[in-house]
């Protein structure tokens, strides 16, 4: 890179992003601002031109060069260090879980003794970084492509801040793994994901059986699925390979504690599924759980910033400090109804709220209580109906058989009460979604294992523990603090100083504290999606395509 710049690299600068911002107008994509007062630019040479359409349609690549003179990041012979890098970073991609086909390995390779100045290469190069950055930071896929529940995007790192630090670094590698995401767990994943290929059998074996294979059953396939096992080297033969004895119980539980698997000696479809994996491939639950964190804001783990972390197919939610776990709840969360489901987003927590009113959701009025209004005006007399204006309407001034679900006007609320159905608490990061969490007077659900009651929002088993441990950080006595504000009788909100970042996620496979893997039931069935389009990203460019045209 030329760092001795000649007087008129100001002008040149400003031409530059006038390439980029003119060509990226066509695509259109903003890159740099227009200086009115000056006409552009348009004697562009063929290549200034086939490069600045190559970036402009990348924001991050379009801002890098069009803010740096359209000088070269990735050719040149000052620059062989900058291609080693990415080379070395990317032929890595399988670590991640990642396609390593997508990032094009073998024409970096072919491009690293490319001393000369080459715009085709430059673009090419950049490219790959740009993708490269984008998939570890902020995901292979747009989660909300996933599933319509899942509200959150990657948002990703700033490629091109990285960019330029990678343009000046004396390791540039070391920028590269800055995208990598930080939180411990995804460690835990990608060294469970490397010890899991190495359990595949040798190409050729014959697949064990589907089905559920069980301590004393005797089948045909009961041999198959020790011939498996003993090709991976967990099982041994039997005088009866029919038989399933206690030996190859044992070989089973051995096989899913490597493989990170739930431990219970039977072999069922998420056994047979890993057992029958292709070699180099891993298990699509350590793959989904990578890519589902690569989604997460990339500061969630960064200085230990305190967060509140609610894990739907865990059914709890938790206080996380430094790393570690200081609170932990119980929660119920919404129905398998796809109107009814916990949304997957992150936020800011804002409030706790002493006393709430709940203002019940549209969808509810019209849906549960309308019709038992229309039946009878004093059904609900828990509830106060209210007009647009905010006052509460007597019900024998309201004929309801006259409204629909599209026309009814009013909304009904509850009052602040031990019976409210929300409880003595909730609380709030306002959202689009109206998703909160909050007590609830219906404590026995909270004894159930499977926990999907709710309408979309998280009711919290210990609900004054856990405004008492948010309210810990700003005041001496929360617990007086949260006592003075339920004594009111009135609704009250406090402020938390300063705000809690919130996580709702959806992480059937996650390692725990001590970096032990858990695995939770897909409550909703959104593995099925995840796994469906994530294979597809994963497939070589050739199945790839075929798969594009099959649907």
């Amino acid at each position: 890179m030329n760092t001795n710049r000649s007087p008129s690299h100001s002008t040149r600068l400003r031409d530059s992003s006038r390439i980029i911002l003119w060509l990226s107008l066509g695509l259109g994509v903003l890159a740099a601002p227009l200086q009115a007062a000056t006409a552009p630019r348009l004697d562009f040479t063929p290549a200034e031109i086939a490069f600045a359409r190559g970036v402009a349609a990348d924001p991050a690549l379009a801002a890098f060069y069009g803010g740096n003179d359209l000088e070269p990041v990735f050719t040149g012979p000052e620059a062989r260090p900058r291609r080693e890098a990415l080379l070395a970073t990317v032929t890595r991609a399988a670590d991640h879980g990642l396609p390593p086909a997508r990032y094009q390995p073998e024409a970096l390779r072919g491009l690293l003794d490319r001393d000369g100045s080459d715009p085709a290469a430059e673009r090419l190069m950049a490219g790959i970084f740009s993708a490269w950055v984008h998939d570890m930071s902020a995901g292979l896929l747009d989660p909300r492509r996933v599933d319509p529940a899942i509200k959150r995007r990657g948002e990703g790192a700033d490629a091109a801040a990285l960019l330029r630090d990678f343009a000046v670094a004396t390791n540039p590698a070391a920028v590269l793994a800055r995208a990598i995401p930080a939180d411990r767990r995804y460690l835990v994943l990608q060294q469970a994901l490397s010890e899991a290929r190495g359990l595949a059998a040798p190409e050729g074996t014959p697949p064990a059986p589907e089905g559920l294979w069980r301590p004393v059953t005797r089948a045909p396939e009961v041999a198959a699925l020790r011939h498996r096992l003993a090709a991976t080297g967990f099982a041994t033969d039997a005088a009866d390979p029919a038989l399933y004895d206690d030996a190859l119980a044992d070989a089973v539980r051995a096989f899913q504690t490597a493989a990170g698997l739930p431990i219970d000696g039977v072999a069922g479809p998420q056994t047979i599924r890993r057992l029958n994996a292709p070699p180099g491939h891993g298990p699509r639950e350590l793959l989904m759980a990578m890519e589902r964190l690569r989604w997460l804001p990339d500061d969630l783990d960064e200085g230990g910033a305190r967060h509140i972390w609610v894990n739907t197919p865990a059914y709890t939610a938790e206080i996380v400090e430094e790393g570690r776990e200081v609170f932990q709840t119980r929660v119920v969360v919404g129905t398998t109804d796809p109107d009814m489901q916990t949304p997957e987003f992150s936020d800011r927590m804002l409030y706790v709220v002493a006393n709430p009113t709940w203002t019940v959701p549209r969808s509810m009025i019209v849906r549960d209580y309308l019709p038992r209004l229309q039946a009878n005006r004093h059904a609900v007399a828990h509830l106060d109906v209210i007009n647009a204006s905010g006052k509460v309407i007597p019900r024998d001034q309201i004929d309801f058989s006259r409204y629909t679900a599209a026309n009814f006007p009013y909304r009904l609320r509850q009052k602040p009460s031990d019976s409210n159905a929300l409880g003595l608490v909730k609380f709030l990061f306002p959202n689009p979604w109206n998703i909160y969490l909050h007590d609830t007077p219906s404590k026995g659900l909270f004894r159930e294992g499977r926990r999907a009651f709710s309408n979309g929002c998280v009711r919290v088993a210990d609900p004054m523990d856990l405004a008492r441990a948010l309210l810990s950080k700003q005041t001496d006595d929360p617990a007086g603090m949260l006592a003075r504000a339920l004594q009111s009788g009135r609704e009250r909100y406090l402020t938390l100083e300063p705000t809690v970042p919130i996580h709702l996620v959806y992480f059937t496979t996650l390692p725990d504290a001590d970096g032990t893997i858990r695995h939770y039931r897909d409550v909703y069935g959104r593995d099925a999606a995840l796994w469906a389009a994530l294979e597809a990203a994963l497939a070589p460019p050739d199945a790839a395509s075929e798969l594009a045209s099959a649907d």
